[in-house]
């Protein structure tokens, strides 16, 4: 698909407001993640044993292991702590992995300055209240479909998947599709070329 069609079917979905999208997908090289409510359904559960238990979807980690092999960058920034979220984040081979975040804008900045990138070459996926410095600081704002309303009208781009069920993923494919990527990608994997993204060390 050319960038023009993909612009077309972004605006196609997305109302007049799809130009200004598809401009803000392309210089994106790093893509920064709340957890709880974007790469889970939200839900915080506990065993008996107190031990607590996180589900992650695996086509988000196949989008996000493509996007690094890619040579592009990843990473978490979330208020909770959980040892579930940091192995999560080393099987994906994130850059960052920032957990027990009281302030996720200046952590992002901190981020943005660390690996010499402007705030236009990022983008934040959040869905609640807390994220939304974040999401006012970089180029691109993402939230998924069941965000909070504060975080929907913030959002440069809402996923038509809810949080935990393939909205990271559906963010990766949009903005490799803008940036002309997406299609060499499938194309290795018809060839046989390419690797099992969802297989993680």
């Amino acid at each position: 698909m050319t960038t023009l069609a993909i612009t077309r079917s972004v605006m196609t979905t997305l109302g007049t407001n799809g130009m200004e999208l598809a401009e803000r997908c392309r210089p994106i090289e790093l893509l920064l993640l709340d957890v709880d409510g974007v790469l889970t359904d939200g839900r915080i559960i506990y065993t008996e044993r107190g031990d607590e238990i996180k589900e992650f979807h695996v086509r988000d980690g196949s989008g996000l292991k493509q996007w690094v092999r890619l040579g592009k960058k990843s990473g978490i920034v979330t208020g909770r702590r959980s040892e579930l979220v940091q192995r999560r984040a080393a099987e994906l081979d994130m850059a960052v992995c920032i957990q027990g975040c009281a302030e996720k804008r200046s952590a992002v900045e901190r981020i943005l300055s660390e690996l010499g990138l402007r705030p236009e070459q990022a983008a934040f996926m959040g869905d609640d209240f807390v994220d939304l410095g974040a999401m006012d600081l970089v180029g691109l704002a993402i939230a998924p479909a069941d965000a909070s309303d504060d975080v929907l009208a913030a959002a440069h781009l809402v996923t038509a998947a809810p949080g935990g069920r393939g909205a990271v993923r559906e963010a990766i494919e949009l903005m490799l599709r803008v940036q002309g990527i997406w299609a060499e990608t499938l194309a290795k994997h018809r060839r046989g070329g390419g690797q099992d993204p969802a297989i993680v060390p």
